[in-house]
């Protein structure tokens, strides 16, 4: 299937729903996650009771399902309008104890809104993924930006995944639509090191060696966490009209 959202059409894409605790793509990367001893992340078109989310399911080392990430950020602009097809997350910001660290899922769109990363950090994640799906017109002048900077705000590493290729579609009203992602997946530290990112046309794979310990020593080099004035904010919040 395409980004289907572009298409301007929902029935047509509707077999490839699915559960995010028992569909088949769960139970298909289960088994890689066993044999291979690591903890796989998949991003999922999930159904549920009629409703459609963008989610992210989360499988630890031992093949188990730990839990799923529906999508809390939902854009609004030009052909990426996903209000029409999803519907807003409602699973907060959970963090998942793999076998390997805390990890959560920050998915897409969601990597623009400061507090999200913020919540993720303040549950204790130690790795933050970003898997996306952005084509040039929709943000890469600050790709290699936001990510970065959240890792050195919240004291975690993340990791910004893009798709790459051309794809083309046909949409609903007849009109040809060419999209081109940009790739330029990389991991950033949460010193603000970052590695290289991969190529903006050809699939690559990125293996980066982190060492968790340094959440907590740049933590409490910086002393970010004691300074936040989260009260201040939290009341100032529910004080907003």
């Amino acid at each position: 299937m395409p980004f289907f959202l572009c298409t301007g059409e929902k029935e047509r894409w509707k077999g490839f729903a699915e559960s995010a605790e028992h569909g088949p793509s769960v139970t298909f990367l289960r088994e890689f996650a066993r044999k291979h001893s690591m903890v796989i992340i998949s991003p999922i078109l999930e159904e549920c009771d009629g409703a459609w989310w963008n989610t992210a399911v989360v499988m630890d080392a031992d093949g188990v399902y730990l839990g799923k990430h529906r999508k809390n950020h939902l854009p609004s602009v030009g052909s990426f309008s996903e209000t029409e097809y999803y519907s807003l997350g409602d699973t907060g910001h959970a963090v998942f104890v793999t076998r390997y660290g805390r990890v959560a899922v920050n998915i897409c769109y969601g990597r623009h809104h400061a507090l999200n990363w913020l919540m993720f950090g303040l549950n204790g994640a130690e790795v933050v993924f970003n898997p996306a799906a952005t084509i040039a017109e929709f943000g890469e002048g600050f790709w290699g930006i936001e990510a970065r900077a959240a890792a050195v705000a919240n004291g975690f590493y993340t990791c910004s995944i893009n798709r790459v290729g051309t794809e083309e579609f046909l949409r609903k009203d007849g009109e040809t639509i060419s999209r081109t992602y940009y790739g330029s997946s990389y991991v950033t530290a949460p010193n603000g090191c970052r590695t290289p990112g991969l190529s903006r046309s050809k699939d690559g794979l990125l293996i980066a060696e982190v060492d968790l310990n340094l959440c907590r020593q740049v933590k409490d080099h910086w002393g970010f966490p004691m300074t936040a004035r989260l009260d201040m904010y939290s009341k100032e919040l529910s004080e907003l009209k």
